[in-house]
């Protein structure tokens, strides 16, 4: 189903930190994180199958990621909610996002899935269920998995809340510290929940580490290509800081322009 934790606007040098475990289909195949092309300039992996991505960071600063959650109702034929989710990394703030996630979420062309897009001036989480509704993040951390956010009935997001909030993640290094380990919790005893996945046919597939400072020196981004239980996490920052600086150089572009 997938599983992210957002720390919003509680950390000053790193407003933005997440942590994100990918679930799906071993054989379904996957591109490492790379800088897209268009505008706005975009980082993240691409599913092959479909064309589409379930988390990245635009030049603008706004970070959309996807888990998948059930829906009653579905469509015949769906379409793909990572194109979505790419579609989302467009836009040019989370709340511009929302409000094209609702409009397609509304369509009923999509099986069910939550959206989560954040940056400095606001953060919200779409629940595109039976019922399409969209929610702000709180400040501080922030679960979301195959149900609402930081729902108390997925066990999951009670054990990665409880486990990441044994410390204080005051600081963007402390938080990628503890995140790196939590979300490589190996499966546990049959019947309760691990971090990651082992089934035979699908299961945790990748993880992803980002932060979101001030200036776009200071950003991370860090991805392993397979389960964190057996891959270490590679280091993407220099792409991710290229395209903020394009993005920032381009913002003041057109401030002197106008």
């Amino acid at each position: 189903m997938c599983l992210l934790a957002i720390q919003y606007r509680s950390v000053p040098e790193a407003p933005i930190l997440v942590a994100a475990n990918r679930e799906e289909f071993y054989d379904r195949p996957t591109l490492a994180p790379s800088i897209q092309s268009g505008k706005p300039r975009a980082l993240c992996g691409i599913d092959q199958q479909a064309g589409g991505t379930w988390l990245g960071v635009n030049q603008h600063g706004l970070v959309v990621g996807c888990t998948n959650r059930r829906k009653m109702k579905r469509p015949p034929v769906p379409r793909s909610r990572g194109l979505l989710c790419r579609e989302l990394l467009r836009a040019s703030s989370a709340q511009a996002a929302v409000e094209v996630a609702m409009e397609g979420l509304m369509s009923e062309q999509y099986d069910g899935v939550n959206f989560v897009m954040a940056d400095a001036d606001s953060g919200w989480v779409v629940h595109g269920g039976d019922d399409v509704n969209a929610q702000r993040l709180e400040e501080g951390l922030n679960l979301i998995g195959g149900h609402d956010l930081n729902d108390s009935r997925d066990e999951r997001v009670q054990l990665a809340h409880r486990l990441m909030t044994l410390q204080t993640l005051d600081s963007a290094v402390k938080f990628l510290a503890v995140s790196s380990k939590v979300f490589a919790r190996p499966p546990a005893a049959q019947g309760r929940p691990g971090m990651v996945i082992e089934g035979k046919e699908w299961g945790t597939v990748s993880s992803t580490l980002i932060s979101l400072g001030k200036k776009p020196r200071d950003a991370i981004f860090q991805y392993t290509e397979g389960p964190p239980t057996k891959v270490g996490y590679e280091d993407y920052s220099p792409l991710l800081r290229d395209i903020l600086s394009r993005g920032l150089r381009e913002a003041r572009a057109s401030r002197a322009e106008a």
